[in-house]
């Protein structure tokens, strides 16, 4: 059965709609072939960098994980404890 196929319905407000339904006509293809080739490809590409424990950032998500880095915070007394307690102490 290759060429078997199953629905998904999917609800979107007005102006999503209209987006999607003007990047399908910019690619001269149906609603339905624009969503499936868009939703189909960004979901492979999401279980790839799943199963190659990848995580992409933009670039100014990059900054800010950088910056949460260089910048340690204070922790909770029950937070401190818990680390005495995991160190054995």
């Amino acid at each position: 059965m290759a060429n078997a196929s199953t629905s998904l319905m999917v609800r979107l407000d007005p102006d999503s709609k209209t987006f999607v339904a003007r990047a399908a006509q910019l690619r001269h293809v149906s609603v339905s072939d624009y969503v499936r080739s868009v939703v189909v490809a960004q979901a492979r590409r999401e279980i790839e960098a799943a199963q190659q424990q990848v995580i992409a950032l933009t670039p100014a998500e990059q900054q800010e994980f950088w910056q949460a880095l260089q910048e340690p915070t204070a922790l909770t007394a029950a937070q401190q404890a818990l680390g005495a307690l995991m160190r054995g102490e």
